[in-house]
């Protein structure tokens, strides 16, 4: 699976300083008082699966339409019901529709960071990007503070990690699979699966020879987190290559065919397969990517021809496996773009495109103690921004730390011995364990 390419390709070196944002839900103080009389139940979740949509997914053509308002900005999808009621969404969305009552959509969520790299940023980590800092994604924070056992990884990244340990270190860092599985092909791991002819007894040999060389030169080396981060990766990688489960977890041809035609046949889809057999085998965090959402231009035929049918298949797919396999109660699901699109409709082609549109977007959350087939948040008539008080990704990223049983004030280190809060503005939305 390409990752896409957005239309501004701004990179790290091009952070601007971003002014302050508002922020919702409950104060710290409030939330204790509030767990203590049990109104919020516990995080109990204890593995995550994170699915970005990198680009932008529009908010009216997907989980926030708008049916009412004027034909430029309502576009040409109507919304259909769901098996909650009340609740409605994009007609492309079937399946997604009869699985309703098992996630949460979180509408009205509002920021200020209107360029794909820092929108990314934002909502990959729940705290605003700065030049002088980088901050851990969610599955680096995981695996510091509940690791896998040490044949399987902690954090998982297919194909590709959007978001770095940032200044927890590299030995936080995730196995990138660096590729996509196909439906009905076995699947395999370069460093997992071993190559044609070298078998276990190779491997232990050169293992052999490795540690030798280690001790050898080790006074040499000097101790610091990037060592540190290689060695625990030397380590784990020959784990995982001398270990049958570690492999087993990687090899989607396991499932009965009957299982795995439900996450649709197309790679985004077989991926969550991958994500949910790695979640039951042990990983802390599987990140996923389905790109393609910046619809500058063709809005319409692009979601209703390729990204829709694709989310669709595949997160249907994810949450019903999920729960056949007894598994939704305790993972923890995060599904996200960076922004929204502009509710007006643009005319740089006859079908017209939507713009990148941070003020208003929307999120899913799914399992653990999250609550589902309810709509959390409301934007206005024609989803330019919040109604009432904006959810920012700052609340959504302290409430899924929240699910996942850590503490969204806890405070780490930098390398400099900077104290850095986990999240610093955000606030348990309540309502999403209610």
């Amino acid at each position: 699976m390409q990752l896409s390419k957005t239309c501004d390709g701004i990179k790290r070196r091009d952070l601007l300083k971003v002014g302050s944002l508002t922020v919702g839900g409950l104060t710290l103080p409030n939330y204790l008082q509030m767990a203590q009389a049990g109104q919020i139940s516990s995080g109990r979740a204890d593995r995550a699966i994170f699915i970005e949509l990198p680009g932008g997914p529009s908010h009216l053509d997907t989980f926030d339409l708008k049916p009412n308002a004027p034909s430029e900005i309502r576009g040409s999808f109507n919304s259909i019901k769901t098996n909650v009621s009340g609740i409605e969404i994009s007609e492309h969305l079937p399946k997604l529709a009869k699985v309703a009552d098992k996630f949460c959509i979180l509408r009205g969520v509002s920021h200020t960071l209107a360029a794909h790299r820092l929108g990314q940023e934002y909502v990959n980590t729940g705290s605003k990007p700065i030049p002088a800092l980088e901050y851990p994604s969610f599955g680096a924070v995981l695996a510091k503070e509940k690791p896998s056992d040490s044949v399987i990884p902690s954090l998982v990244a297919i194909p590709r990690a959007a978001q770095g340990p940032g200044f927890l270190g590299i030995r936080y860092a995730a196995l990138e699979t660096n590729s996509t599985p196909s439906f009905g092909q076995s699947y395999s791991v370069r460093g997992i699966s071993l190559p044609n002819g070298i078998g276990i007894d190779e491997v232990n040999r050169r293992q052999n020879l490795l540690q030798k060389l280690d001790r050898r030169f080790s006074e040499l080396e000097k101790k610091n987190q990037l060592l540190d981060g290689l060695d625990q990766f030397g380590s784990q990688a020959y784990s995982m290559i001398t270990s049958s489960q570690a492999r087993h977890a990687f090899d989607i041809s396991q499932e009965p065919e009957s299982f795995a035609k439900q996450f649709g046949e197309e790679s985004f889809g077989q991926s969550c397969m991958l994500a949910l057999r790695l979640v039951e085998s042990g990983v802390r965090l599987v990140s996923l990517q389905l790109g393609g959402w910046d619809t500058h231009q063709d809005n319409f035929s692009k979601l209703k021809d390729n990204n829709l049918p694709k989310l669709d298949a595949g997160l249907s797919g994810l949450l019903t496996g999920l729960e056949q396999r007894g598994l939704l109660e305790t993972t923890a699901v995060f599904v996200t773009g960076e922004f929204g699109r502009t509710p007006k409709i643009n005319q740089r082609t006859a079908e017209g495109g939507r713009d990148h549109y941070p003020r208003c977007m929307f999120m899913l959350m799914a399992g653990g103690g999250v609550q589902g087939g309810q709509v959390i948040g409301e934007s206005d008539d024609t989803a330019a921004g919040p109604r009432h008080d904006a959810i920012t990704p700052d609340d959504v990223a302290a409430s899924f730390y929240h699910n996942l049983g850590i503490d969204p004030t806890l405070e780490f280190n930098s390398s400099t011995g900077r104290p850095i809060t986990l999240v610093r503005d955000g606030r348990i939305i309540r309502e999403l364990f209610a």
